[in-house]
């Protein structure tokens, strides 16, 4: 009984041991996945701000009383509803570092640079927000290009 005792408590402390002992090892082998999981975060942390800014056109908290969302033409009203839900969706998978969550993403920009470009009237047709939108989708096409490029197939 003591000899089934003393291995249960030699094998409980060993993995204990390696359990707080356990360090990742730091290679530079997925270097490029690291910073485009970086890049990810970001983005997820700049489309929570997105999101909840539009939220907050919807709701009233930004804005005085001649911008009140009800006083807006419906094309302003349905793109600033469609951004407010979309961004935060985007948002969640970004940070999780989905797949769903870039395509999500993706349409976000896509669809921020159409309205801009294509219905001015909406937001204004801002050629700041369209080189903005494409550089971040260029950089997040580069970083997965790098990160496709270090896994082996």
């Amino acid at each position: 009984m003591s000899d089934t005792s003393n291995r249960d408590q030699s094998r409980d402390s060993a993995i204990s041991v390696a359990a707080m002992s356990h360090e990742r090892p730091q290679s530079d082998d997925n270097v490029w996945t690291r910073r485009l999981v970086l890049f990810l975060r970001v983005m997820a942390v700049l489309a929570v701000a997105k999101g909840l800014y539009h939220w907050a056109q919807v709701t009233g908290f930004v804005g005085g009383e001649d911008d009140a969302f009800e006083y807006q033409p419906m094309a302003w009203q349905t793109a600033t509803v469609y951004f407010a839900v979309i961004e935060l969706v985007a948002a969640v998978g970004l940070w999780l570092a989905t797949p769903w969550g870039a395509v999500v993403w993706l349409t976000t920009v896509v669809s921020m640079a159409v309205i801009e470009l294509m219905f001015p009237a909406i937001y204004g047709g801002s050629l700041l927000v369209v080189a903005i939108e494409a550089l971040l989708l260029s950089a997040y096409l580069a970083l997965a290009w790098m990160a496709a490029r270090e896994r082996p197939p």
